[in-house]
């Protein structure tokens, strides 16, 4: 959410970020609104003064003075219902273009359409060249018997999946590693459920915006969240935090539920982009201070790196341009891992921050020194998701013979295995 303020003080600036963002949202209507609004409260204001001066008048009169003064009143209450009643037909449509309006991106986000004008920041690794013909993460699972897809999507549809035996404990050892990475950057562990209060996606910003990627349980208004970004940044709702507290850095293990819509025809094969997945998510909750976020963004970026680095994948980061900017970010930076089955790097992490977009919707604030009262400025990063993370380690830790490496780092988590092999 924005604060109507700014929008007020500046409507350029955020019809400008509707546009760069490919967000429709009438900013200049909001705005007649807005006026309406004020002047109708202020009407309301005045209206109810001039009721209890009046009301007070009565007792003290008589005869026709005090009859004229009741017809005033009367006349006043018709009039409070009526402006009563204006407010509430407009309330709705404010409150519906107020969830929409973008914030605006950093100085620093590339001007653009879609991913494909995303800017390279940096790459990290090197990429293997392979001496043999390798096959794909889809091909290898099926041979090592460690994913079933077709059983996945006899069980739920499509973009379903099973794992099986040792992809299983190559998943589990992939969140086992990052959690340890992020525990030990003094993020504190939370389990939080993932089925959540609308409202709750309504004040992550998932809502309205986002709706149609989400799985609604509308009997009971629940959602199931497409991250633990999303209970996690909640957390704290309608809490007023002290500045001495902050910042409030948590990470979650979730299971993961997307939709897709529109996603029909794109990265169908294997385990790229599927409806469920385990992603261990880290969360800061920081003062209101443009300065400190950044540097906040840097710390979660680099934790992220840190394990790909640990795991020994290549990868790039890359500046999000503004039309691949969600509503609320003011900045995001992917990390993509290199796939050879799509001869290319994948997005694997995203990496956010919103001032304080989300904070204002969920109504998360903190008191500072000064004693005043400021709304919090909030930041997240995939620490790892995974199967998505398998498809680099399988394609690129594979072997002449069929089989898989295991990376070093995992191997303590898979009871010191060295490779799978086919049966």
């Amino acid at each position: 959410m924005i604060d109507i303020k700014l929008i007020r003080a500046n409507p350029d600036l955020f019809i400008h970020a509707a546009k760069v963002k490919n967000i429709s949202v009438d900013i200049n209507r909001l705005l007649e609104i807005d006026k309406q609004l004020l002047h109708l409260r202020q009407e309301l204001q005045e209206i109810r003064t001039e009721q209890n001066k009046t009301g007070k008048e009565i007792p003290r009169l008589d005869g026709q003075e005090k009859q004229a003064k009741i017809e005033q009143l009367t006349k006043l209450k018709t009039r409070a219902k009526e402006i009563s009643q204006q407010i509430d037909n407009l309330q709705p449509e404010f409150d519906r273009l107020m969830l929409l309006v973008p914030q605006p991106p950093d100085p620093s986000v590339p001007i653009g359409a879609d991913e494909k004008d995303n800017v390279e920041i940096k790459k990290v690794g090197e990429i293997r060249k392979f001496d043999f013909e390798p096959l794909d993460h889809v091909e290898l699972g099926k041979a090592l018997d460690i994913i079933d897809i077709d059983r996945g999507v006899k069980l739920a549809g499509a973009r379903n999946y099973c794992l099986k035996g040792a992809g299983v404990l190559l998943h589990q050892a992939v969140l086992k590693l990052a959690i340890d990475i992020i525990r030990k950057k003094g993020f504190t562990l939370l389990t939080v459920p993932v089925l959540v209060r609308d409202k709750v996606m309504y004040g992550t910003g998932y809502f309205p915006v986002g709706m149609d990627q989400a799985y609604l349980v509308e009997r009971d208004g629940l959602s199931l969240a497409g991250t633990a970004e999303v209970p996690l940044t909640a957390y704290h709702a309608d809490e007023i935090l002290d500045e001495a507290d902050l910042p409030k850095k948590y990470a979650a293990l979730t299971p993961c539920y997307r939709r897709e819509a529109g996603a029909a025809g794109k990265d169908t094969r294997g385990l790229y982009r599927i409806h469920y997945f385990d992603k261990v998510e880290q969360v800061i909750i920081g003062p209101n201070d443009a300065e400190m976020s950044v540097r906040f963004h840097q710390e979660i970026l680099a934790n992220s790196e840190e394990v790909l680095q640990a795991l020994e994948l290549p990868y790039r980061v890359v500046n999000v341009c503004t039309g691949d900017l969600g509503q609320g970010q003011v900045q995001k930076f992917d990390i993509e891992t290199w796939m050879p089955s799509r001869n290319a790097y994948g997005e694997t992490h995203s990496a956010s921050r919103f001032h304080e977009f989300q904070a204002r919707r969920l109504n998360i604030r903190y008191r500072g020194e000064d004693g005043k009262l400021r709304f919090c400025h909030t930041l997240n990063n995939t620490v790892i998701a995974s199967p998505r993370i398998l498809i680099p380690i399988l394609e690129l830790y594979q072997n002449r013979d069929g089989s898989v490496t295991i990376p070093h780092a995992l191997r303590d988590y898979m009871d010191g295995m060295e490779k799978i092999e086919r049966k």
